[in-house]
């Protein structure tokens, strides 16, 4: 490789290809991560109840490995199991993807569970 040279009289040294493992490293801070496994789980939630919180995740990086837990509320009656296993298969898959960190463990901790009315069900007590 033939060093830049600049005008007469520059004395700035030319410049050096810097190998990619020596520039340094990307940390991406925890708070990102857990902004990115939220999105996640709204991604797979769809709408929500309308009194529902959006969903919210606290994680926990370790070098190049996060551990995310994944708190939100869900519609009743519904399969809440399938929803919680939708939820941790996709935040394990965008935080990853986005990331590019290893995603060992998602737990989900369903809050709270909103009543919605079904169609053509009666409603209330009956005697």
């Amino acid at each position: 490789m033939t060093p830049v040279t600049g005008a007469p009289g520059d004395t700035r040294r030319p410049s050096a290809v810097v190998v990619a493992a020596e520039r340094g490293a990307t940390r991406i801070a925890d708070r990102v991560v857990a902004k990115t496994a939220a999105q996640a789980a709204r991604e797979v939630l769809g709408p929500l109840p309308p009194d529902a919180a959006p969903p919210h995740a606290t994680v926990l990086v370790r070098h190049d490995t996060a551990r995310v837990h994944v708190h939100l509320e869900l519609a009743y009656p519904t399969d809440i199991g399938a929803r919680c296993k939708a939820v941790r298969c996709h935040v394990v898959e965008r935080v990853s993807a986005l990331t590019g960190m290893e995603v060992p463990e998602v737990t989900v901790q369903v809050e709270r569970l909103h009543l919605v009315p079904v169609p053509g069900v009666a409603q209330g007590r009956t005697q």
